[in-house]
This record gives structure tokens, C-alpha cells and sequence, in this order.
């Protein structure tokens, strides 16, 4: 097993999207969704091999309009509802592992889903992922969650109930937000994993360190987020 010492970026777009079918290969700002994926990565000096992965042969083929080293035609195992997204990379590296060609150190993840990123966040993210990465198992960029989740609320014998334990006085829950801790969420701008972590079964482990980003973020699930990345694609244009 060699490894290089390298960052290559795996892009997965599997085609039997739910909430917006074909959604991966639909166009916004005149290019396919998983082009704006491609061309940032291809852009990135950091970045030494920029891979395609999809179920779909036409999808691997609207993905050869844009620079990429190489295609990956995942199983259909790997491609339903339910494969997790380390499937697909583990899927890519045992058949290299198969034909005995290296690998990289590092993978980086551009999810399709996400088409707007900034190219100093990115080189920001693999900086402070190489400067850190002796003492971490991943790194994830994230976003400050605006309103508290500690405010939302399930529903148990139906009356609402508070979401972290089974309290039913929303007196207590319903609190300005500065009452609660700040809370983040992943935003898909980029993942950056371990190569021997893959192989050991994971993606993330227990030291995900983040990346706190201020950039505009999308992560394009139906026809309403798509028109907002649209309009703001067009305003930077």
C-alpha cells in the first residue's frame, strides 16, 4: 500500500435524487450543479487529483465537460437510499487497493449540493486541517446556528415537548437566544478526511475539528434553495 503525500478531492453525485430529481446535473448560472463542484476543485493548487463519482454513466459523461482526473462508476450497492456517504469512498479506494495503485494521504469532499465556495476558504480549511492534523481525525467547516435548536420543540402523546429532554413547560425553553449556547452546523463547504481513517471504517472519528466560515451558504435539497443559489450566483456575476 503506497500513499502520497497529497489532497484529492472526491466528488460524489449519485442520480436518483429525491426531493428535486436529476437535481445534480440541472443547470444554475449556465452550468451543470456538480460543475461548479468540479471547477473549484480542478482550481485549487491544493488539490493534486480532483475525482467523479456517480451510478450514472450520464452523469460521469456531463461530468467530462469539466476538469477531472478521473471517474468513478460506483455499484448500485453504494448508490440507493440508504449508502452512506464512507461507502462511496471506501468503494474508490479498495479498487485501488485492488490494482495496487497509491493513494493519497487525504481525501477533500465537495458535496454537489453546496455549488457556492470561496477559494480562500478552502486553501484556509487544508492549511488549518495540515497545520492541526497530528491531533485531529477530520475537519469539518461549519456555520453559527442562528436560532437556538434548544428552542424547537417535539411532539410526545401530542402536546410539545422541549427537544433535549422530556419536558413539557415551554416557558422554559422559549428564552432570547443569548440564554443558550452557541450551537453550529455543518455547512458542506468542504470535508477534509484521513485516508487510514477510511480504512479503519469511518469518515469523521471523535476529533472532528471545525471550521467556523461566514461565507454564503446553500445546500440544495429542492426547487427553493436552488433559485436562491441561482440569484446569488447571478448577484456575483
Amino acid at each position: 500500500m503506497y500513499f502520497k503525500n497529497e489532497f484529492w478531492a472526491l466528488i460524489p453525485a449519485r442520480s436518483k435524487s429525491k426531493g428535486l430529481k436529476h437535481k445534480n446535473i440541472k443547470k444554475i448560472a449556465g452550468k451543470h450543479l456538480i460543475g461548479h463542484s468540479l471547477i473549484t476543485a480542478g482550481k485549487c493548487k491544493k488539490i493534486k487529483k480532483v475525482i467523479f463519482s456517480s451510478d450514472s454513466k450520464k452523469y460521469i459523461q456531463i461530468a467530462k465537460k469539466y476538469k477531472c482526473d478521473e471517474f468513478h462508476l460506483r455499484s448500485k450497492k453504494n448508490s440507493t437510499d440508504n449508502a452512506s456517504e464512507y461507502s462511496v469512498f471506501r468503494e474508490y479506494i479498495n479498487q485501488k487497493l485492488k490494482k495496487k495503485l497509491p493513494l493519497p494521504l487525504y481525501f477533500v469532499h465537495f458535496r454537489p449540493t453546496a455549488p457556492i465556495r470561496n477559494m480562500k476558504t478552502i486553501n484556509k480549511a487544508i492549511n488549518y486541517f495540515k497545520k492541526n492534523k497530528k491531533k485531529i481525525t477530520c475537519l469539518r467547516t461549519a456555520s453559527v446556528v442562528n436560532d437556538p435548536p434548544y428552542r424547537t420543540s417535539r411532539i410526545i402523546n401530542g402536546k410539545l415537548c422541549a427537544l433535549t429532554k422530556k419536558d413539557f413547560d415551554l416557558d422554559k425553553w422559549f428564552r432570547p437566544r443569548h440564554f443558550f449556547p452557541k450551537t453550529y452546523k455543518c455547512n458542506c463547504i468542504i470535508d477534509i478526511y484521513k485516508t487510514k481513517n477510511i480504512l479503519k471504517g469511518y469518515l469523521f472519528g471523535d476529533k472532528v475539528i471545525p471550521l467556523i466560515t461566514n461565507d454564503f451558504k446553500i445546500d440544495i435539497d429542492d426547487k427553493k434553495d436552488f433559485k436562491i443559489a441561482e440569484n446569488y450566483l447571478k448577484l456575483k456575476t
